[in-house]
């Protein structure tokens, strides 16, 4: 059965998965981010096993910030309600609501990923250089990993509100603008991962 149509806007209840096209866009999103989850996993796993070697460089207690990873965390956990929105805002096709809310969604990941530049800057500023040593080394690659991804996240939903700005919800827009959604959320709960596993419990030892 078709999904209801909505005559007071003539578009489907679920615009993102009402064509082939759509549909198709959401299944290989789905395989995307299962290839993600693993290159993720596998980066996990080696920062575990070399966080204990500092070779008499900085260590975790002498660099980590909890209050500024707590704001880190903060915008980019914002920023995924706001694109949650969003999309509730685009199934009720009201266009002008969708971009604002994507457009804070915007912001708020600049203001994640200014602060992890910062941070990058303040570490290799007082001696944690990538090569001084494999926590170095580790930790700079998965969490600069993670904001490589957030940059093209970013980049992707910043894109798509530039080039339809002014164009409404369609069948053909609606499907991109709902992956750089899912997209968007995986970048945040991979965030929690490094959140807990990196800051959290390597500084309690665990």
């Amino acid at each position: 059965m078709s999904d209801h149509v909505d005559v007071s806007n003539g578009l489907p209840a679920n615009p993102e998965k009402s064509t082939i096209e759509g549909k198709n866009k959401f299944l290989g999103m789905w395989v995307f981010l299962g290839g993600e989850t693993i290159m993720f996993a596998t980066f996990f796993g080696t920062f575990l096993g070399l966080r204990e070697g500092t070779a008499g460089g900085p260590t975790p207690d002498e660099l980590f910030s909890l209050p500024l990873v707590f704001l880190m965390t903060m915008f980019l956990l914002t920023s995924s309600l706001t694109s949650v929105l969003g999309i509730i805002s685009m199934k009720k096709n009201n266009f002008k609501a969708m971009r604002m809310y994507f457009l804070v969604t915007v912001l708020l990941g600049l203001g994640f990923f200014g602060c992890e530049v910062y941070e990058f800057w303040h570490y290799n500023h007082v001696g944690l250089g990538y090569s001084v040593s494999a926590f170095a080394s580790s930790f700079y690659t998965l969490v600069g990993l993670h904001g490589a991804h957030v940059l093209f996240g970013l980049g992707w939903i910043t894109t798509l509100l530039v080039r339809y700005w002014g164009k409404g919800i369609t069948l053909a827009n609606a499907p991109k603008f709902y992956s750089a959604s899912l997209y968007w959320h995986f970048i945040d709960v991979v965030w929690v991962f490094i959140f807990t596993v990196v800051y959290l419990l390597t500084l309690g030892g665990a």
